[in-house]
């Protein structure tokens, strides 16, 4: 069964408990500052928690040394973070846990198919890729290979109320089609993941990027499942290059420095809607000045366009 912890009903008098969730497949950049920055002030703000999770889950992809060096950073830039920092690579018992328990309810089945086969029997292309065309959903001869593990999608809407950018909401079978949720390398989604460890942590409220955007619904369909409360979402705009793509490592966005914590601090209050900061005696002073003039309504909704990430 999953943690018992994680059945609450709406409550009122539930503190705000947010958090900041980066992978270390490399160095935080300016677009990840904007999210800590973000997500930090309006927990701040409501006199929330702040916790911070390394979303480790992909041993292949992962950069070494970026979770230490992430911490390092992010200390330089003067956050501090309530409890432990929580791994996901030591939580595999909990993922376990869940997915027995979406077995249990028979809303998952094993699926042998690989990429190729996903993608020359897709019924389409959804929302996040090809949309699976169901080979497997109601049963396939067991082989020696390693099954991935889906879930079935109803022919459902599931919308829900942005912070940032308002209603949005997919229909998951016509969007997105069973999503896997265990791969076929044992590697576990980040889906299912994330929706555990929400639940797990307590999570009230979650500020993060728009890329994210197209996973909440899926994330709203396992919380319904689990009987998870659905937090509340504040989807920030993209920081992206000129051809409109998104600041990240793929795209080169450089590493961002201690030594220039106060430039790239005020550039990002200002990109989030703060008004302009006083002189400071110390960068950290600036997190202050963000909180104490945090308001998400300020937040612009569309991509803010840089050159150089910075």
């Amino acid at each position: 069964m999953a943690p018992q912890l994680s059945r609450q009903t709406e409550n009122p008098a539930t503190p705000y408990i947010g958090r900041f969730a980066p992978s270390p497949t490399g160095l935080l950049h300016i677009g990840s500052l904007l999210t800590a920055v973000a997500s930090f002030a309006d927990a701040r703000a409501h006199g929330g928690l702040w916790r911070l999770r390394m979303e480790d889950l992909d041993p292949p992809r992962e950069m070494a040394g970026a979770a230490a060096h992430i911490l390092r950073t992010l200390e330089a830039f003067g956050f501090e973070w309530d409890g432990e920092v929580v791994y996901q690579s030591r939580r595999h018992e909990l993922y376990r846990a869940v997915l027995d328990e979406l077995r249990a309810q028979g809303r998952v089945y094993p699926c042998y198919c690989s990429r190729r086969e996903v993608a020359e029997q897709a019924r389409g292309m959804g929302v996040d890729g090809p949309l699976y065309g169901g080979r497997c959903a109601h049963g396939a001869s067991a082989t020696a290979k390693t099954p991935a593990w889906r879930i079935r999608v109803p022919a459902a809407v599931y919308g829900f109320g942005d912070a940032v950018v308002g209603h949005y909401q997919q229909q998951l079978a016509a969007d997105v089609g069973d999503f896997v949720l265990l791969r076929a390398d044992g590697f576990w989604a980040y889906q299912l993941a994330v929706v555990a460890d929400d639940a797990e942590q307590g999570i009230t409220h979650i500020v993060r990027g728009q890329d994210l955007l197209v996973s909440t619904p899926r994330q709203l369909f396992l919380q319904q499942c689990l009987g998870y409360v659905q937090p509340h979402y504040a989807h920030l705009p993209l920081l992206t290059n000129r051809l409109g793509q998104k600041w990240s490592k793929q795209t080169l966005a450089p590493a961002i420095d201690a030594a220039e914590a106060e430039t790239l601090l005020r550039q990002v209050l200002h990109w989030l809607g703060l008004p302009e900061a006083p002189p400071v005696g110390h960068h950290r002073e600036l997190l202050d000045w963000a909180v104490a003039h945090w308001r998400m309504a300020a937040v612009p909704k569309a991509a803010i366009v840089t050159e150089a990430g910075v």
